[in-house]
């Protein structure tokens, strides 16, 4: 049987972070977005995250995570799609993303890599964008990427 597919409640914060913080990326403004994030709940156990951050017609899709025992199995791929699908439900014409090993993995959405210059200026409110900009070791070791919906 396939995990659920449910949002993200406030009072599991401290598991998303784990989640998040155990594949190596950080964690940042989880207060503020985690109702926001989608979870496979498999029977109880958190294996996988993905959030969205919506600024009017641009999104950026953060803290995609699946648990090593759910990869290859289609579960990342509908957790990312359902995100996906949300922003665009909710008026996104354009998703960006940052991502540090997954580069491989996005371009079946659609995202292709572009520059920190190519983020609209409302895309720029986020703190990925921000600290991108702030700080040159991140820029040498992340992959900013792009989709629009057609």
């Amino acid at each position: 049987m396939p995990p659920e597919l449910r949002k993200a409640r406030p009072q599991e914060i401290e598991e998303v972070r784990a989640l998040i913080v155990a594949e190596s990326m950080p964690a940042i403004e989880l207060e503020r977005w985690i109702e926001e994030f989608w979870l496979l709940d498999n029977g109880g156990t958190l294996a996988g995250c993905a959030g969205v951050e919506q600024y009017g017609e641009a999104a950026v899709l953060r803290s995609v995570a699946v648990a090593e025992s759910l990869r290859g199995t289609g579960q990342g791929v509908r957790l990312v799609q359902h995100c996906l699908d949300y922003a665009k439900a909710n008026g996104a014409k354009r998703v960006y993303l940052f991502t540090m090993t997954a580069s491989g993995f996005f371009p079946r959405f659609g995202f292709e890599p572009c520059s920190l210059e190519d983020f609209e200026p409302a895309a720029r409110a986020a703190w990925q964008w921000r600290g991108n900009m702030e700080h040159e070791m991140l820029r040498k070791m992340l992959t900013p990427m792009r989709m629009q919906f057609d």
